[in-house]
């Protein structure tokens, strides 16, 4: 162990290095001893390398900024509260996240690192707060070139930001509304259409999203999506419903019903059941509450 300890307080001696090339080749070695050796992540991260890993986000060298935020991600793993603790770490990420030169892979991992440390529920608020990060997901999202990986790491911390309810509405506010159902209506693979649907049911859950879903037609693509004739998966079909739900509790009941019973009520019904019969138990449930909504408000209507 203190073989291994004095290796790697060697290395981040070298990341201070005047030389480029011997920084380079500090930050590529701890980044393979931190993706290997899952016992070296604390030792990396108590030796100082996190504060000039963040630093090296801003650096000019593509090489150094992948494996600089590569090393991040392995970390996080086991360090998230020290990560987060790192000043300027957020800023260094959104930065990464928003930089025309960054590689893909710079982009992915970042939008990995954030992720992980959305794991943890209590720093949701202040990721979300940080109107930069979320901006630079939706660019991942919004990009009709970003490969499929990144797409999916960048839903997957949209997700986690959606988690807590007060950055909904800044998420409505930034756009990520439009092209969340794009990614639903033109992408078409079966893994990115339940991460996007995923995200939209968190998002629905505030009133600001029931005149965002409005202008992209949002409730016709959601209950196509419960129509059992389009071969919507069942993740996306119980992703559909809790939108549903969601987008009803939390803005004007009456008016949202009447714009979903538009689209073919008897359509969205059958959908709708086939989710409270064969979908997980909390959909299940969710399934069964959005169908008492629909009828109640049927009764009142032909009343």
């Amino acid at each position: 162990m203190e073989v291994k300890a004095r290796t790697i307080r060697s290395l981040v001696n070298r990341l201070s290095s005047i030389s480029e090339q011997t920084q380079l080749d500090a930050i590529c070695q701890l980044r393979l001893i931190s993706k290997q050796d899952p016992d070296s992540r604390s030792l990396i991260s108590d030796s100082g390398a996190i504060p000039i890993l963040t630093e090296t986000l801003y650096s000019n060298s593509q090489t150094a900024q992948e494996n600089a935020v590569a090393t991040l991600l392995n970390l996080s793993i086991s360090n998230r509260d020290l990560l987060m603790s790192t000043r300027g770490i957020l800023d260094a990420l959104s930065h990464l996240l928003r930089l025309p030169s960054a590689t893909q892979s710079s982009l992915q991992t970042a939008s990995a690192t954030i992720y992980s440390l959305l794991l943890v529920d209590s720093f949701r608020p202040i990721i979300g707060a940080k109107r930069d990060i979320v901006f630079g997901l939706n660019e991942i999202i919004k990009n009709p070139n970003s490969p499929p990986r990144s797409i999916k790491d960048a839903l997957k911390a949209l997700f986690g930001i959606a988690l807590y309810p007060l950055n909904r509405a800044t998420m409505v506010d930034l756009g990520v509304v439009g092209p969340l159902f794009t990614l639903v209506v033109k992408d078409g693979r079966v893994g990115i259409v339940e991460d996007a649907t995923a995200v939209i049911a968190q998002v629905a859950g505030c009133y600001e999203s029931g005149e965002a879903f409005k202008k992209v037609s949002g409730i016709g693509v959601l209950v196509d999506l419960l129509d059992t004739s389009t071969g919507s998966s069942m993740r996306s079909r119980e992703n559909a419903v809790s939108a549903l739900l969601n987008l009803i509790q939390s803005g004007e009941k009456k008016k949202i019903v009447e714009d979903v019973s538009d689209f073919g009520l008897d359509v969205l019904l059958e959908g709708i059941m086939d989710v409270s019969e064969n979908g997980s138990l909390k959909s299940q449930i969710k399934a069964n509450d959005l169908l008492s909504i629909l009828d109640q408000e049927r009764v009142s209507h032909s009343g």
